[in-house]
């Protein structure tokens, strides 16, 4: 089946679940650090607007990320409303007892997030450690996750390709995601950590996620724009039935450092959530996230970082359908009189 045939004959998910990384995935490679205040409110304001997936901080030591030195502070202040769900990202035990210690206090996260690469090499050069040995350490990590009533979510980082070994197997992707479901995580990203994927491959990729028995509700989607693909990579998975997708406002951030490699320089960026609620929107599909509140946060995201961001969205605005009629569901317009 074409591409395009497949697109206009799969039926689309009529909502998404949208993860807004902009406070931590998006701040953690900005060389100034954004303070307290104004982190709390643009969480604040996104969870106004309607997001209901966050990652909210990381639990790195600050000698390593300062940006995440007040991941504490941000925790105790943020709002708190049910059907929402915060998310940090561990790469140590000593990360995991901060986690579970601000859980037992009354206001933790949800869900723990833990990395492995699918290239070895990139995983070597990203946290020093081999398959083996980072294995072993995310086993002992996700059963104190699991023990602490959290949600595990497992990334497989360079699962579209690696920036130092090149092309990743997706048999070798897709066995380290069944490994982290193995182990007892619910949740599991494949990472396009450099933005290398295409939609074909990505087509592909997914096909191959579902016939190794992996379900639409269990798999995040979440695309790096390092070369522009990441919405129509997006819009890929959208035909496959996923539902979950991981962006950040303005498409900051998204790329690991990893020291010896030289991708990173000035090649970072995830895809644009309100490039992505905006398309979402207009083919029918809700996000349940209000656009006029989105639109006015993306442009306080430039605000806050003093730098104009990558979103096209917010530099064109909605779509305008007035004095006719338009059918979002089928994608038709029909002029009336």
């Amino acid at each position: 089946m074409s591409e395009l045939k497949k697109l206009h004959e799969t039926a689309l998910p009529r909502r998404v679940v949208m993860g807004e990384c902009w406070a931590r995935d998006g701040l953690q490679n900005e060389a100034n650090v954004v303070p307290t205040d104004l982190k709390v409110e643009m969480i604040s304001g996104m969870v106004d607007a309607g997001i209901t997936k966050m990652e909210a901080t990381s639990f790195a030591h600050a000698r390593y990320l300062p940006q995440f030195a007040d991941a504490e502070e941000v925790l105790r202040r943020i709002p708190r409303r049910k059907g929402v769900d915060y998310r940090a990202i561990c790469t140590t035990m000593k990360a995991i007892q901060r986690a579970i210690d601000s859980k037992d206090e009354g206001y933790g996260v949800d869900e723990i997030a833990m990395v492995i690469s699918a290239s070895e090499a990139h995983n070597l050069a990203n946290v020093n450690m081999s398959h083996d040995e980072n294995k072993r350490l995310l086993e002992q990590m996700t059963r104190a996750s699991l023990d602490s009533g959290h949600a595990v979510f497992g990334w497989v980082l360079t699962s579209f390709g690696c920036p130092i070994k090149g092309d990743v197997a997706v048999q070798d992707a897709v066995a380290m995601g069944q490994w982290w479901k193995d182990i007892g995580a619910t949740i599991i990203g494949f990472g396009d950590t450099t933005g290398s994927a295409n939609p074909r491959q990505v087509s592909a990729f997914y096909e191959y996620v579902l016939d190794r028995g992996f379900t639409t509700e269990e798999v995040v989607v979440h695309f790096h724009d390092t070369r522009g693909w990441g919405v129509a990579n997006s819009l890929v998975a959208l035909t496959f039935g996923f539902s979950h997708f991981d962006s950040s406002l303005g498409a900051i951030g998204g790329q690991p450092k990893t020291g010896a490699a030289d991708y990173h320089h000035g090649y970072s960026g995830n895809t644009c959530t309100e490039d992505l609620v905006g398309m979402f929107e207009e083919m029918g599909v809700s996000t349940g996230i209000d656009i006029d509140k989105l639109i006015a946060l993306g442009h306080r995201a430039e605000a806050v970082l003093g730098r104009q961001l990558r979103s096209n969205f917010i530099n064109a605005g909605c779509v305008p359908h007035r004095g006719i009629v338009y059918d979002k569901e089928k994608g038709i317009v029909e002029v009336k009189g």
